[in-house]
């Protein structure tokens, strides 16, 4: 079974987010969309809201689980015997930042390859930190996250 991961925050899922979740489908048998737990890592919205909206984003996608992890992400793919990690690029920049990212999972675990997929372009101005800062602002995000997110 080729099993990926697509580990992240979700603070919140973006409709860039939903994208490469969505292209990754025909991909892989199965994809886990993991949330991390950093315990020293401040978040807008809780861990249950984000398990929420990605449950109700993906739905109807068989294919597509959630759940939470803690720890290093290379030792949650062992222990769900995930083969590959997911991530998205939004610019060369994404890439410096996730490239020793990607090696340094390798070499904690040799079995996981990393798939770097590039955002469809509509999405590169998109990121979850930006998509708060607009939030905590009194913005309308409701243009940059999936359709059906109801915010509390």
């Amino acid at each position: 079974m080729k099993r990926a991961i697509f580990p992240g925050s979700f603070d919140p899922i973006t409709i860039g987010h939903e994208s490469l979740i969505r292209r990754s489908i025909s991909l892989f048998d199965e994809i886990i969309v993991a949330i991390g737990v950093n315990s020293t890592k401040k978040t807008l919205f809780s861990l249950e809201q984000r398990v929420s909206w990605l449950e109700s984003v993906f739905s109807k996608e068989p294919k597509v689980k959630i759940t939470t992890y803690t720890g290093l992400t290379a030792k949650f793919c062992k222990q769900v015997k995930a083969s590959y990690i997911i991530r998205g690029l939004r610019s060369g920049i994404d890439f410096e930042y996730e490239k020793p990212i990607a090696q340094m999972n390798a070499e904690l675990n040799n079995e996981i390859e990393t798939i770097f997929l590039v955002c469809e372009p509509k999405f590169s101005a998109i990121s979850s930190t930006i998509v708060r800062d607009i939030y905590i602002n009194n913005g309308d995000i409701t243009p940059f996250i999936p359709k059906g997110i109801k915010l509390k």
